[in-house]
């Protein structure tokens, strides 16, 4: 890994893990602190960095209207991008950052109102818990309208009930008006015609062999390298797409277990299957042995892969989407790095066959 990437991404953690001392000593049963309520212009300023953010192509994940961590690691690695220093991490939580020379307020209005379509209602379906029922079903569809809704702005779905008070997302209709972030709308009906720079079969996502390494062009380099990159980072939980030693791009990622780690090491990306069907299978996801009891479930936003699938050359593993963008960064995945669908899709469209991903 190049020292500016090494860099990069310890600034990053530096910022993002310190602050005051929150240790205390304990005096009886004293009360809970009071939480701060924050005014509408507070949360608007906080969505409007995210925003931005999320409009340049460095995700901050989920739009809540909160200075969240992965919003100021965001912003940390968009000042990286431009050769600007790093601001320290504000001494409260939940707190505005310094922003002095970005210009957040182009981002024109913070929140639009968007009215819900036939077509929404369209990726609407009954969903089970179960596996082998899921199992069962042609696709895994949205639960309801709220959560697509929700998906296609990159906004936490109790955020959009916050906007849209009174509206409950399941009873949500044609013609039905709600208050959403004002970021580049994810389409669910586009992925099938999302143009990677390299495509394979949408086969099961992970249960694509190896492939054989690549031969040297006349350069004496493999035929598909690129200038392009990508690194993931597994204790800032951060994935940075880079153009030699530039970092372009940002998404928060979810990364291995002690159990069922991330390989750490060098990869190729192999191509990139949409809307992929998955082999669920319990053993090889909590141990990572392959087993003969296993389920195929089909594709869909709610699959737990999501709707991409960018292949590594390293069976079973692969950097996809997720059925529940809540879990980025928070939880654990099985051995792979998971991203929010809206972001996975992006990063789709920016990686070919041969970009080497560095895990570290």
């Amino acid at each position: 890994m190049c020292a500016a990437f090494r860099l990069l991404f310890v600034i990053v953690l530096v910022i993002t893990s310190t602050g005051p001392a929150s240790a205390r000593r304990k005096k009886g049963h004293a009360s809970p602190p009071a939480v701060h309520k924050r005014s509408d212009a507070e949360i608007e300023a906080a969505t409007q960095l995210q925003v931005f953010l999320d409009r340049a192509n460095f995700s901050p994940g989920k739009l809540d209207g909160h200075y969240s961590d992965f919003t100021l690691k965001a912003l940390a690695l968009y000042r990286q991008s431009r050769g600007e220093p790093v601001a320290p991490r504000p001494s409260k939580a939940d707190t505005a950052p310094d922003l002095n020379g970005i210009d957040v307020a182009r981002v024109g209005p913070v929140f639009i109102q968007y009215t819900v379509t036939e077509a929404d209602l369209q990726n609407i379906g009954p969903l089970p818990n179960g596996v082998p029922e899921k199992a069962k079903l042609k696709r895994l569809p949205y639960h309801d309208a709220g959560e697509e809704i929700a998906e296609k702005f990159h906004c936490d779905e109790k955020f959009l009930g916050e906007l849209n008070p009174g509206k409950n997302g399941g009873a949500l209709k044609p013609g039905d008006q709600v208050r959403v972030p004002n970021v580049e709308p994810f389409e669910l009906g586009a992925v099938k015609d999302l143009k990677p720079g390299s495509e394979i079969a949408p086969e099961v996502a992970n249960d694509i062999p190896d492939e054989p390494e690549q031969k040297p062009d006349a350069t004496g380099e493999p035929a598909t390298a690129a200038k392009m990159s990508v690194k993931v980072d597994v204790k800032t939980n951060m994935l940075g797409v880079f153009e030699g030693d530039k970092i372009i791009a940002a998404y928060p990622v979810t990364v291995g277990s002690t159990q069922t780690a991330t390989p750490i090491g060098e990869w190729k990306v192999r191509g990139v299957a949409k809307l992929p069907t998955f082999r669920w299978d319990e053993r090889m996801l909590k141990r990572g042995e392959r087993s003969k009891n296993f389920h195929m479930l089909p594709p869909g936003p709610n699959s737990p892969v999501g709707v991409v699938w960018i292949a590594l050359n390293k069976r079973g593993i692969g950097i996809h989407g997720t059925d529940d963008p809540n879990t980025i960064g928070q939880a654990v995945s099985h051995g792979c790095i998971r991203l929010a669908n809206w972001d996975v899709v992006r990063l789709a469209g920016k990686v070919k066959a041969g970009v080497l991903v560095s895990v570290h």
